[in-house]
């Protein structure tokens, strides 16, 4: 079966951008980017259910942006690094809050830490990588059976422009290696799952998220000098490139990964 193409490849092309009647899950939805994405995504018209691990007013922020943007936002507690609890998790949403459904999935899920390669123990590596890498292998891999099933589907994977280059002067080997290899899963993932889903990648720069926030404050004076626009985006700036990879205006782009960075990968 070939890449899905929509039945009137004319519709006139802001009614292509139109999530309305979607169902989407969205891991790593109840903070940072992640609540952008969300919100993003049901101010297109989509059903959003926004899966967390920690946050504890994940219920609160769905039940905020559904009020705003008139659509079902609904809050899944999950582990994204254990197999068969994140399976659990997208087939209770496919059957319940989709009806039966799953048409996009947003891998967004991420952790990042700063510690020497030298000094890198089994645990410290792991708690980069089971998140990063594995957690989107076993939502891709729970999201794509369910795809397969209905024979269209979307994923999603937010990977990050430190799959591309090494970032200067923190020290995140496991980290910049987590998101290169998502990278390429995604372009392994949509080779594979061509007759029933399209796969693509977006690689944000640094964003003022708690993720940035959180590290040394003298760093991001360093960052600065190295960002061509100048600035730390905003998370709200991603959230339409997000809904134009889950709707119909992109319906022939798989395999790819979009660089947003403000040309920090440029020089």
């Amino acid at each position: 079966m070939p890449l899905f193409q929509p039945a009137d490849i004319r519709t006139p092309v802001l009614h292509q951008f139109s999530l309305r009647g979607k169902i989407v899950a969205v891991t790593g939805g109840a903070r940072g980017l992640g609540v952008e994405i969300v919100r993003g995504l049901a101010e297109a018209g989509a059903d959003v259910a926004l899966i967390y691990s920690s946050s504890r007013d994940a219920a609160e922020t769905a039940a905020k942006i559904a009020a705003e943007t008139g659509v079902r936002v609904k809050a899944y507690h999950s582990d994204v690094s254990n197999r068969s609890v994140i399976a659990a998790t997208i087939n209770q949403i496919a059957e319940e809050f989709g009806y039966g459904r799953l048409d996009i999935i947003v891998a967004n899920a991420g952790v990042c830490a700063n510690v020497p390669s030298l000094e890198y123990t089994e645990e410290t590596w792991n708690q980069s990588n089971s998140v990063n890498y594995d957690g989107v292998m076993w939502t891709a891999q729970a999201a794509g059976r369910v795809f397969r099933k209905q024979g269209k589907g979307n994923l999603i994977i937010t990977a990050s422009a430190s799959a591309i280059m090494v970032n200067l002067p923190q020290t995140q080997a496991a980290y910049n290696a987590s998101k290169a290899a998502v990278v390429h899963l995604a372009k392994v993932l949509a080779v594979e799952w061509m007759e029933f889903a399209r796969v693509n990648c977006i690689s944000p720069g640094y964003i003022m998220t708690e993720m940035l926030t959180n590290q040394p404050k003298e760093l991001i004076g360093q960052w600065l000098a190295r960002i061509p626009a100048g600035r730390i985006c905003n998370a709200a700036e991603f959230k339409s490139a997000y809904v134009f990879l889950a709707s119909d205006a992109c319906c022939y782009m798989t395999g790819a990964n979009l660089v947003i960075d403000g040309g920090y990968t440029l020089p």
